[in-house]
């Protein structure tokens, strides 16, 4: 106790790659306590534990014993355990931030949110890249009418050619390796749709229908085996009536662009991996006999401050950190949460509709719901 009132304090529990990417994002928020760490392999926990200089914990019991009601435990071990840990967590009595996605199936994330619904807990997933200024940003723009209409959208998640990168020589701050034959496995839809599809249905509610194809385009990579689709591609259909484009792979040239076609011309964001990456405006007019898109772009702000920045680490200039601070928030100021159960499931139903769409996927109705999310204090 500080003060008369209930530490924020976070648990984190699996200290590979993303790891330290959390740890440089929780030291932007001085108020966050992190009480320690786990992980399965003694070793990497010693390691990350040094490098860092917090206590280590051989067992999430220990942790349980630790924390205090208000605590907020992240899961960040790979995906394939993230049911059996966030289950863990939430049967312990406490608030679960996840990494992505929720869990790897259906039943599995329904599970989870039901659980936490019975024990009144809140469990999100990440990306809480949404909850960062640009994506924010561009929620500002769509609410203020700033561009007019929107009536269609182009999102791009393509990393480039993966396979042949130095992926061997990925290491993290602490020296945790780049679990490739763990992403080839999970897929990078699973991995990457979230960072556009969170926002989405941020801005305009849940999608009602899915529209998807996937394919491995790339059956070889690096000797690993049973390869989750490298490439897909979905049109979703939005309750409220929007329609968006969403393209993910490991093979296509480097595109992380979003595009918003308007009434009055077209929102452009260049980059989903920045929190601060510049939304910008181009107005379409016509020019004697021709329709035109500005060759110029306005670029579009918020007023004031908004969160803490962190600096670039390898391809993300992210604050990892947004979704847990905004679950702490939500605790200690008896609130809803911004990122909710609902919205973990309902982003987990549709990604997972989209990898697993397959040559022959066509058309999956949604069987999840949720509510648009509320924008940050400071972007209102």
């Amino acid at each position: 106790m500080r003060n008369g009132r209930a530490r924020k304090s976070v648990f984190l529990t699996g200290c590979g790659f993303v790891a330290d990417l959390y740890m440089r994002s929780l030291a932007s928020f001085p108020d966050i306590v992190l009480l320690g760490a786990h992980d399965l392999q003694p070793d990497r926990l010693a390691t990350f534990c040094r490098r860092w200089k917090i206590p280590a914990f051989a067992t999430l019991e220990e942790a349980f014993a630790a924390a205090d009601d208000k605590t907020v435990f992240l899961n960040l071990t790979n995906p394939s355990q993230h049911y059996a840990v966030n289950r863990a967590i939430l049967e312990a009595g406490f608030a679960c931030w996840s990494e992505k996605p929720l869990a790897m199936a259906m039943p599995e994330a329904e599970a989870l949110c039901m659980l936490a619904r019975e024990k009144r807990l809140l469990l999100a997933s990440a990306p809480c890249s949404v909850l960062g200024e640009a994506a924010q940003t561009l929620g500002h723009a769509l609410r203020h009418d700033l561009a007019g209409q929107p009536r269609l959208i182009y999102a791009e998640l393509d990393d480039g050619f993966i396979p042949q990168a130095p992926i061997e020589k990925w290491q993290s701050e602490s020296g945790a390796p780049w679990h490739y034959q763990d992403e080839f496995r999970t897929g990078c839809t699973l991995e990457h749709a979230g960072y556009y599809l969170s926002w989405l249905i941020a801005f305009f509610g849940p999608v009602e229908s899915v529209t998807a194809a996937s394919a491995t385009t790339q059956p070889d990579k690096r000797g690993v085996s049973d390869c989750a689709p490298d490439f897909s591609t979905a049109t979703l259909f939005f309750r409220e009536g929007m329609v968006a484009r969403l393209t993910c792979s490991i093979t296509a040239s480097h595109d992380h662009r979003i595009r918003i076609f308007t009434d009055r011309g077209v929102l452009e964001l260049d980059r989903a991996w920045d929190n601060f990456a510049p939304l910008r405006f181009r107005r379409r007019f016509a020019l004697r006999r021709r329709l035109v898109e500005s060759p110029f772009r306005k670029k579009l702000r918020l007023k004031g401050p908004t969160h803490p920045r962190v600096g670039r680490t390898g391809a993300a200039s992210m604050n990892f950190a947004l979704g847990p601070a905004e679950m702490l928030e939500a605790l200690h100021e008896d609130r809803p949460c911004r990122l909710t159960a609902d919205f973990a499931l309902h982003l987990n139903e549709v990604t997972l509709a989209i990898q697993s769409a397959g040559q022959w996927g066509g058309a999956t109705k949604m069987t999840t719901s949720c509510t648009p999310m509320e924008p940050m204090p400071w972007a209102v």
